[in-house]
């Protein structure tokens, strides 16, 4: 076998490597498209084992911060939660800003007429800071809450 065999040989063998994964790879969100079904459009059914709360499944009331200038009003929040509760938290803002949940790493933007929501399973325990990026990089102090998720 010549050595121009063989490096095509092996890009076929790379080629059907990724194709297999493409077709075999696990859907990331659990969700599944919308289909047509007569006049109605309706979602087909996840099979994702983790339930998403629901009005009846989870009443945990939603967290709401405001912030002015960057500064959380009443002063930094402390919001506790047990592991696996659902965390729903608003930040409404009168000025434009970045808000970074560290431990969870998700970012949001916030402004005037667009709040930030933050909306995810707390799986894991701890204590993390909600901080404005803003606020941090004037040189103030970023921290707007204190998320603690205690065990279940």
């Amino acid at each position: 076998m010549s050595g121009g065999q063989r490096v095509g040989l092996i890009a076929v063998a790379v080629v059907a490597v990724f194709v297999a994964f493409v077709i075999a790879k696990p859907e990331d969100s659990g969700d599944k498209a919308d289909m047509p079904v007569g006049d109605k459009t309706v979602r087909e059914p996840s099979t994702s084992t983790t339930r998403e709360p629901t009005a009846t499944t989870d009443t945990r009331p939603e967290e709401r911060i405001r912030l002015a200038d960057h500064s959380p009003a009443g002063g930094v929040r402390r919001i506790q939660v047990r592991k696996g509760d659902f965390v729903r938290l608003t930040v409404e803002s009168d000025v434009s800003d970045q808000l970074h949940l560290h431990g969870y790493d998700i970012e949001r933007k916030a402004g005037s007429g667009a709040p930030a929501r933050f909306a995810f399973r707390a799986r894991i325990e701890g204590i993390f800071e909600l901080e404005s990026h803003k606020a941090e990089h004037g040189g103030g102090d970023p921290v707007i809450a204190r998320l603690v998720v205690e065990p279940a």
